[in-house]
């Protein structure tokens, strides 16, 4: 077979089809849930799919893509959520002024990626032992704060106007939160894919030896990546409390695996098979749907997850099979 005056040799062909698949599913769920679930492509079923299961995963997804571009791992993400929540909410509570509250919640949420990058860079703990037991810590500590797991809610008028000022102002008709989204895409790409950040990044990542004795300041990059990570979950917990009025503890736990999911779909379309910005915010879309579209079919949550993990399982398995095969 020639393309171009150029021959398509099998293992170019099956190269080509592995960096498909991802599109060809997506396409392809997106006309069966158009067929079959009713009201799947309604604007407001579109509009409400973005503003509360896209917006929120994309953000925290793009932190993980950082970390696993870096060659780690975060589990932690949940807990950057969740503490940053109840730090923004505390400080409502106590009357702080928004901005104020908003400042000191991304820095909570910093200080854990700092303590992950502590274990990892000085008592050397392989990232995914370093971010589990950060994970559990912050569980406990959620738990200790409210009395076991009790979520705090405000209902005096008076908090009303941080609230609004995040969840119900618009540019150009656009909500706020989805404008957060947007920048924090352009802020991890331009420094993920067009700055001298992205190229260490993509050396540890590679082989984190010889970054070592190439020049790089590797705990000092590690750092920045964690601490990355953690200010972008920390942003996702500011929205997040601010769309529910309330922190409610352990609720960022809903974040883990579908982030760790989405970077891993992301990964499927590059030649390079490494995350990406374009690729994560692709998996967030396809997972996105997928829970969308089963939900209106009528599924209930339990069967929804096994839809979901059979359905990423078979694509990620196709695209990296037919890799596979190719090499």
């Amino acid at each position: 077979m020639t393309v171009n005056n150029k021959t398509l040799t099998p293992k170019m062909s099956l190269e080509s089809m592995s960096h498909k698949a991802v599109y060809v599913a997506f396409i392809g769920v997106f006309i069966l849930f158009s067929m079959t679930a009713e009201g799947f492509l309604n604007f407001d079923n579109f509009s409400n799919l973005i503003a509360n299961k896209v917006v929120l995963l994309a953000i925290v997804a793009l932190g993980m893509t950082i970390v696993i571009a870096a060659g780690g791992i975060d589990l932690s993400v949940g807990v950057s959520i969740d503490l940053a929540s109840m730090a923004f909410i505390m400080m409502i509570g106590a009357g702080h002024n928004g901005v104020f509250a908003v400042i000191v919640a991304i820095l909570v949420a910093a200080c854990v990626g700092l303590t992950n990058s502590l274990l990892i860079n000085k008592l050397k703990i392989d990232p995914f032992l370093a971010t589990l037991g950060v994970l559990f810590i912050g569980k406990s500590v959620q738990q200790l704060a409210t009395s076991g797991g009790v979520p705090i809610y405000l209902t005096k008028s008076e908090f009303a106007a941080p609230f609004e000022a995040i969840t119900r102002t618009s540019l150009f008709g656009i909500p706020t939160p989805f404008l957060v989204l947007v920048a924090c895409v352009i802020a991890v790409y331009l420094a993920l894919h067009r700055g001298k950040f992205g190229r260490y990044v993509s050396a540890l990542g590679a082989q984190p030896g010889v970054a070592k004795y190439s020049g790089i300041r590797v705990p000092f990059q590690l750092t920045l990546v964690f601490v990355s990570c953690s200010v972008l979950c920390g942003i996702s917990g500011v929205l997040l409390s601010s769309t529910v009025r309330s922190y409610v503890p352990l609720a960022g736990d809903a974040f883990l695996l579908d982030a760790i999911g989405a970077t891993f779909i992301g990964t499927a379309i590059s030649k390079e098979r490494k995350p990406s910005v374009f690729g994560t915010i692709l998996g967030v879309l396809f997972l996105a749907m997928l829970r969308n579209g089963l939900l209106l079919l009528g599924l209930n949550f339990f069967w929804q997850q096994v839809g979901i993990g059979l359905l990423v399982f078979i694509v990620l398995g196709l695209s990296f099979g037919l890799r596979k095969r190719a090499e």
